[in-house]
């Protein structure tokens, strides 16, 4: 009995991993497309190669042998693109000092995590996997596709997608590191000499390396790769993402980043986006939002569900995100609110999910949008997708249906153990603050403060 379940175990490894590692071909038949950047197309056909579209049009005759979707009377729009989320990793904060730029999620990436399939049954296609909001300047991330069921990390990452890192304003480094640690930064202006004296130390760097490079000194620096990444800043090769709230600091920010000739940045969070938007719109910055999540923590207190319209009428790239496990199955039903707050149309709804998170992650040229020569990254609906009725019925990503609402086994989890009635790893109720931007941080922040509490009710106590 052992030998048979190690066999299929085997099998059922082998079968993934080969399913995962390839692109698929498939037509997709009698859908209303809805492209997002050239309009809606009734009763049209999607032929794609190799994972990629390859023809639009009506009555495209199927090949023999290729996989057949009848979508009549459905709606297929661009896979869903969350700008700002946790899934698909080992770890979310390297909190140990308010600069850790050396480090990089991409470097554990955790293929077995469920919550990929849960994106995936909401049509979320690709993700952000970003770093947390513990430091002022924190590790990289990594943009990954859903590619669900593959056990080898390396498949999830999204091939020549950006370099980006995540930064944080406010709140978050400062309680880490001037309150938990009793280092700098302790205040918002500390938080703003983190970013100045990183740029300012990684421009000695770049001068250093270049004068070795051109012979006017003997001895090369010492290489350091905390250096180097800020130096990749500086040089344009790395997007920002920063997490902010208050209008003040992004305001400081793009001050900051004007001062040392860096513009690409994307603002995440930015809950008082709607006070700078034209300010935001100048800079060339774009915004990645909640749809109207707020006042969790004092410094989120004002905020607006209009946000993401005014940003938007305004000239300001802007994206809805999810930050949490949960949301990011929802992501239409969050674009769907700007047309309650806001009166956007259906094509500006749906762009809020697909090409400008894509433009904010630097991969619009492949995703984002259903054109030819783009990924055949696809959430198929049965009605459409800013619906409140609306229910996703299958998700492709590279051309390969990665999830399917009518003939998915109703375990869907990668490891599987057959010996266990349960998955091999505990889920309990998870909260934005615990598990979202500040995971892996609260936990030790509360410890440490209880620890402080009894040490004060001891000295108290033994004063006199």
């Amino acid at each position: 009995m052992k030998i048979k379940i190690f066999a299929f175990a085997l099998g059922l490894f082998l079968c993934i991993n080969v399913i995962s590692a390839q692109t698929g071909d498939l037509l997709i038949k009698n859908a209303t497309v809805l492209t997002v950047t050239k309009g809606t197309r009734e009763n049209t056909d999607i032929w794609v190669q190799n994972g990629k579209i390859s023809r639009i049009d009506r009555n495209i005759p199927a090949p023999k042998g290729v996989r057949v979707i009848d979508a009549t009377g459905m709606y297929v729009m661009p896979g869903i693109i969350d700008a700002h989320s946790h899934i698909a990793i080992d770890a979310v904060n390297e909190a140990t000092a308010p600069n850790t730029a050396e480090v990089n999620v991409g470097d554990a990436l955790d293929p077995l995590d469920v919550s990929i399939y849960r994106a995936l049954a909401g049509g979320t296609t690709i993700s952000h996997a970003m770093h947390g909001s513990a430091n002022a300047i924190g590790g990289q991330c990594q943009t990954i596709k859903h590619r669900y069921g593959t056990t080898d990390p390396a498949q999830l990452r999204m091939e020549g997608a950006p370099r980006t890192i995540k930064f944080a304003l406010g709140e978050n480094p400062m309680r880490v590191h001037g309150e938990g640690n009793k280092i700098s930064p302790n205040t918002r202006m500390g938080v703003e000499q983190i970013f100045r004296k990183a740029f300012s130390a990684a421009q000695l760097y770049m001068k250093a390396w270049d004068d070795y490079k051109k012979g006017l000194t003997k001895v090369a620096p010492a290489y350091n790769l905390r250096m180097e990444t800020i130096a990749d800043i500086l040089k344009g090769n790395i997007i920002i993402h920063c997490h902010s709230y208050r209008a003040d600091e992004i305001l400081m920010l793009m001050n900051v980043l004007r001062d040392y000739g860096i513009n690409k940045i994307c603002f995440q969070h930015v809950n008082e986006g709607f006070k700078v938007a034209p300010e935001l719109a100048k800079f060339g910055a774009t915004a990645s939002v909640f749809a109207d999540w707020w006042a969790y923590k004092f410094e989120v207190y004002y905020s607006t569900a209009y946000n993401a319209a005014i940003l938007t009428r305004n000239g300001v790239v802007t994206s809805i995100n999810s930050d949490s496990g949960e949301l990011i199955r929802h992501l239409y039903h969050e674009a769907a609110k700007t047309q309650r707050y806001g009166d956007l149309t259906d094509d500006e709804a749906l762009a809020l999910i697909t090409i400008n998170p894509a433009i904010q992650l630097g991969i619009d040229k492949r995703v984002g949008s259903i054109e030819v020569g783009k990924d055949a990254d696809f959430a198929i609906f049965n009605n459409h997708p800013l619906s409140i009725y609306a229910v996703p019925q299958m998700t492709i990503v590279d051309g390969i249906v990665r999830f399917d609402i009518k003939n998915d086994p109703e375990d869907i989890r990668v490891d599987i153990d057959p010996k266990e009635k349960y998955a091999t790893y505990y889920e309990d109720l998870r909260n934005h603050e615990y598990y979202g931007c500040m995971s892996g941080v609260m936990e030790l922040f509360m410890e440490e403060s209880y620890a402080s509490y009894l040490r004060y009710i001891y000295s108290k106590n033994h004063t006199h």
